[in-house]
Parts: C-alpha cells; sequence; structure tokens
C-alpha cells in the first residue's frame, strides 16, 4: 500500500491494523558514467516495493533529496544541509505521528543520509521525552545476503560509490534506462577525499573502487529479492518492538 496512492479513509482503516510505515529516503547525485542521477532513491523505493508485495505495509513517498554535499563537482546533484535533512525528518516524523503512527522504518539508500538522519532520531527522541515512537534505519546493502551476492558476483570492482550492486538494482527498476558506457580503468581509483573539489579531482568520472559496466537487470532482480526479504523480515521484527 502505497501513502501517495491511498485516499485518507484507507489510511485510518490502515492504521487500525498497523501503526508502522516504511519511509525510502536517498538522494539525487551523480552515479559515475552509466548510473541514474537518482539511484540511491530509486534502489530503496524498488526494495520497498518488493516488501510490499509480501507483507501488509504503507509506503510513504520516498525522500528523494539527501546530503550529497561531497558530490557537488558533478553537474545535476542536488544537496540538502544536514541541519536541512534533519528538520525534513523531524517534520515528516512529527506529522504522521499526529495521525497515531509510532514506527517508523526508513529505507535508506545513501551512505552520506546515515549521520543526519540518526541526528533526527536523537531529536525526535528528545523531543517526546518517553513514549512509543520508533525509527529505525536501514541501509539497504547492508546485509549479510547482498553483500554475499556482490561479493560472488563482482568481488572487488563491487567498489564503494557507483557500485556495481546498486546500478544493477536502479536498472531492474528502471531497465528502460540501462546505459552502455565504456569505462578507463576498467575499476575506479580509491583514495581518501575531503570535498568535492577534491572528490573530483580523484574519481573524475564519479566511482570510487568500482567496475559498475558489469551492472545487469538480471543482476539487480537477485539484489532486490534477497533484500526484500531480508529487509522484510528485520520490518516485521521492528514493529515488535
Amino acid at each position: 500500500m502505497q501513502l501517495a496512492r491511498s485516499t485518507w479513509q484507507e489510511v485510518e482503516r490502515y492504521l487500525q491494523r498497523s501503526t508502522g510505515m516504511i519511509i525510502p529516503i536517498g538522494s539525487t547525485e551523480q552515479h559515475g558514467p552509466n548510473g541514474l542521477i537518482g539511484t540511491d532513491a530509486i534502489c530503496p523505493l524498488r526494495i520497498a516495493q518488493e516488501m510490499e508485495a509480501a507483507l501488509d505495509v504503507l509506503i510513504a513517498p520516498p525522500i528523494n533529496y539527501g546530503m550529497s554535499q561531497h558530490h557537488m563537482a558533478f553537474p545535476g546533484t542536488v544537496t540538502l544541509r544536514p541541519t536541512t535533512l534533519i528538520q525534513v525528518i523531524v517534520d515528516v516524523v512529527t506529522s504522521l505521528r499526529q495521525h497515531g503512527f509510532t514506527h517508523f522504518y526508513f529505507l535508506n539508500g545513501h551512505g552520506g543520509n546515515i549521520p543526519p538522519v540518526t541526528s533526527a532520531f536523537s531529536e525526535l527522541y528528545a523531543q517526546q521525552g518517553s513514549g512509543e515512537l520508533r525509527c529505525r534505519l536501514a541501509n539497504w546493502w547492508r546485509n549479510d545476503a547482498v553483500t554475499a551476492l556482490a561479493a560472488e558476483l563482482y568481488g572487488d570492482a563491487e567498489g564503494y560509490h557507483a557500485t556495481v550492486s546498486e546500478v544493477a538494482v536502479s536498472y531492474f527498476a528502471h531497465p528502460e534506462a540501462v546505459k552502455n558506457v565504456p569505462m578507463v580503468p576498467e575499476v575506479a581509483p580509491t583514495a581518501d577525499f575531503y570535498d568535492a573539489a577534491d572528490f573530483r579531482r580523484k574519481f573524475p568520472d564519479g566511482r570510487i573502487g568500482s567496475s559498475p559496466q558489469l551492472a545487469t537487470v538480471e543482476a539487480g532482480e537477485r539484489f532486490c529479492h534477497l533484500a526484500g526479504e531480508a529487509l522484510g523480515t528485520d520490518y516485521q521484527r521492528f514493529l515488535l518492538q
């Protein structure tokens, strides 16, 4: 069940069954020569839909913008300040709490969101004092099944940004948008970086340690199914807390 495609009466009936909600959150940022700028929001939304096929869940519209300051040297990237993202999450949760929701499962597609999202949770808990509010941040790529498949298929070429697995999941979600782009070197370099300009200097095509030309729709489907199953189990446990 998707919030954006539901009526208020349907939401009211859902609240009689459950007070949990899945909120996909990602970013709008570059993902290398063949990765979609919307990858980090596309992946968690598609995985949430995979969970929806098996469970009685309500999925909020995705938060498509995230903390992406380090990608701002690449055209098309949009970033929120950490304080802005914190306040967006606080306002979204506060609004939905007023209607009776208590458990908020943020299904995340972007590593840069982790500090502000968890900071927002701390703000929310501080505001409520004690109560029924529960928030969880679930990073779809950080589970044993996804990690094992990526290692099996790609080894070290999975990388750290514009990874093969995330590009594959985005291609599964949108096969009409698959890009076939040659890349040199085949596997991108890795290094520490400090700011957006430093990122662009060290990783001129936007990849870190990855070889996303290996991504396929078929592999994306496998990653999506594995993530949906693992996160569905995690979500069900979360509702009991």
